[in-house]
């Protein structure tokens, strides 16, 4: 038998028969190793300690102490654990496909009666007698043939159709948790003994199409969540909790800042309460954007598709877009135009009127651009995904050599911006060339080292991810932190080289000849919309004084007292703060509970003794305490607290 060679993360190296497993590999290393090891990296591919090795490769064992792989791991046999567990109860229930995702894993099923909490319970306790057997985990490699033979044998349609769709060469594995068996790429663990029976949870039950397809069977996902041990499940349970208080939904409700409703899906009504952070967020993303060389530009809503085609959009995103047909007048046939879902052709026709020069570039174009894309149904959620938007857009035309120097600026432009709305994290994730996108990969792989390298001489690392770019580009996207360490992707930068070619862009270079720009398309904020609800979200309403749409309530504890509470709203007003009386008939601590909890920072008791000192009683939203505070002075207090950030 052939020997290969494995090289282990201290640099030490070992030769061993072409074909052992990393099981061998670990026991070979020592016995403690073997009774911990969990999975492998090989070549630094995620590996299943039964898989055999076969060339020459770089070897690492992953234990618990290893955060990615063990979650991966205990996620991904909780999946089949789960199927499991549901078969066993309900053995005429077919089973799909069960992918791990952020903190946990869904499995889809196709079950006539719908799943019940009380069924959730049913199956969390038959998972844990699964897990406390520690029965072993197998895995075999088949044939096309006879994994369709057997999956037909046991009537599992689903699985059926997922064999036929695995690609021709790629390994068929067929894993065995017990006696229960399911297709899947791997790896697993063990033996199911090696899941923590205290470190999981099934959450709530949805609706699905099979394979996202709303023509397809609906079906039912459990979804699921776990952790390494119990502590972290009980953290991530109370940060649950937390988010379900902190729904924007439920907040906008409680602060009336809009509506959605059936008329029209995934479009926002805003009351006037939700368009003044609106418009609060608008002037000071203006004003930033001014200060950091933009200018501003508005562009049509609705475009003949002969630009989306020129674009590339009508090829790469049609079924992402609303069509629009007009009877025009003269016209042999209907006249075929789109919704904008997004404003970079728009602003190279801009660009592309009258002659640029190098001395116009880089040439910064803004616009809080509203822009319509088609999102299903079943993908709508509040105002953090919707249909119709508006996105804080810009697209730099610069020269080649200027890439490195407006991705460095634009980062601290954004970090600037995400400090001063209370975000003090964020990450850099680096998306590459997608499956389905313009350019030859020449173009793709310079604007892919362009990117990478301009992001790294600003002084930023990023994480790979992988294929998410945009059709005409790869970019940059900014994932910040809220207040209970859940993670947004908002803000991102492409580099497009693909764009201002179809368009036939051009500027007039130094040497007098023609060249083309390269498009740097820019959002910090995405769209005001989602980031109005990560916003919400993030401060659990109680937003800062400069956003909060009502500022100020002054509420009188008597009748007799309304005169000087109009007197003081008055006064708050003409200060430039957002006041307002409440002299209704009712108690004071019936007031204060009421605007509390439409999450007003301040509210202001007015009695006879306010009235004869001239003063007021302040409470501020979230203590159960009030001060007396002269008039006069307080609202020269609060004048400087309502300022935005950039003009304090």
């Amino acid at each position: 038998m052939s020997q290969i060679t494995l090289t282990f993360p201290d640099g030490n190296q070992r030769s061993y028969d072409a074909g052992v497993t990393p099981a061998e590999v670990a026991a070979s290393i020592a016995p403690s190793l073997a009774k911990a090891a969990l999975s492998a990296r090989v070549n630094g591919a995620h590996w299943d300690l039964q898989w055999p090795i076969e060339t020459d490769a770089k070897v690492s064992i992953n234990t618990l102490k290893d955060d990615e792989p063990a979650l991966e791991l205990i996620r991904h046999d909780l999946a089949h654990i789960m199927a499991r567990a549901v078969q066993e109860i309900w053995p005429d229930v077919k089973v799909t496909i069960g992918p791990v995702r952020d903190y946990g894993w869904f499995y889809d099923f196709d079950r006539a009666e719908p799943f019940t909490p009380e069924d959730l319970g049913e199956i969390e306790a038959r998972m844990k007698q699964i897990i406390n057997a520690r029965e072993p985990v197998r895995t075999e490699v088949w044939d096309r043939v006879r994994a369709v033979e057997h999956y037909i044998t046991t009537n599992e349609p689903y699985k059926v159709e997922l064999v036929n769709r695995i690609p021709e060469g790629e390994p068929l594995r067929m894993y065995w948790h017990g006696d229960w068996q399911d297709l899947c790429r791997g790896p697993h663990l063990q033996n199911t003994g090696q899941v923590p029976a205290d470190a999981f949870k099934l959450t709530h039950v949805a609706g699905a199409y099979w394979l996202g397809d709303n023509t397809r069977p609906m079906l039912q996902r459990i979804y699921g969540v776990a952790f390494k041990n119990k502590n972290d499940l009980k953290a991530h349970m109370t940060m649950l909790e937390e988010a379900a208080k902190r729904d924007h939904r439920k907040l906008g409700k409680e602060m009336d800042l809009f509506h959605m409703q059936e008329e029209a899906p995934g479009q926002i009504f805003w009351h006037p309460n939700g368009w003044t952070i609106y418009t609060q967020l608008q002037d000071y993303m203006r004003r930033q954007q001014t200060k950091g060389g933009y200018v501003e530009v508005n562009t049509p809503q609705v475009v003949n598709r002969k630009l989306w085609e020129a674009s590339g959009h009508w090829e790469k995103y049609q079924e992402n877009m609303f069509i629009v047909e007009v009877d025009e007048e003269g016209a042999r046939e209907k006249v075929v135009n789109a919704l904008k879902p997004m404003n970079c052709p728009c602003h190279v026709q801009i660009f592309n009127v009258g002659l640029k020069s190098y001395r116009d570039l880089p040439l910064r174009m803004a616009e809080f651009g509203s822009c319509a894309r088609y999102e299903p149904s079943g993908a709508l959620h509040g105002i953090m995904r919707v249909r119709g938007f508006t996105q804080d857009d810009a697209h730099i035309f610069c020269r080649e050599s200027q890439i490195e120097s407006e991705t460095k600026l634009f980062i601290e432009f954004l970090s600037r911006i995400y400090r001063d709305l209370g975000f003090t994290e964020f990450k850099i994730k680096f998306s590459d060339r997608p499956e389905k996108r313009a350019g030859s990969d020449e173009v793709w792989d310079k604007a892919e080292a362009a990117l990478a390298n301009a992001t790294k001489a600003a002084g930023y690392e990023f994480t790979l991810n992988p294929g998410e770019g945009a059709f005409y580009g790869p970019k940059l996207e900014f994932v910040l932190t809220d207040a209970i360490g859940r993670d947004w992707q908002c803000g991102t930068l492409q580099v497009d080289f693909v764009l201002p070619e179809r368009l036939d862009a051009s500027y007039i270079g130094e040497d007098g000849n023609r060249h083309r720009p390269v498009m740097l398309h820019r959002a910090t904020l995405g769209s005001f919309e989602r980031f109005i609800g990560i916003l919400i979200e993030s401060h659990a309403g109680k937003l800062p004084l400069w956003l909060a749409p009502r500022q100020i309530v002054v509420a009188s504890i008597v009748s007799d007292a309304d005169d000087y509470v109009h007197e003081v709203v008055a006064a708050l007003r003409a200060a430039g703060l957002r006041a307002e009386a409440d002299t209704r008939n009712e108690k004071i601590n019936y007031k204060v509970r009421e605007h509390s909890l439409g999450k007003v920072p301040y509210i202001f008791a007015i009695g006879m003794k306010e009235v004869e000192e001239r003063t007021v009683s302040v409470r501020r939203l979230g203590e159960n305490r009030t001060e007396t505070a002269a008039l006069d002075a307080i609202i020269e207090t609060l004048k400087g607290e309502a300022l935005p950030p950039d003009l304090r």
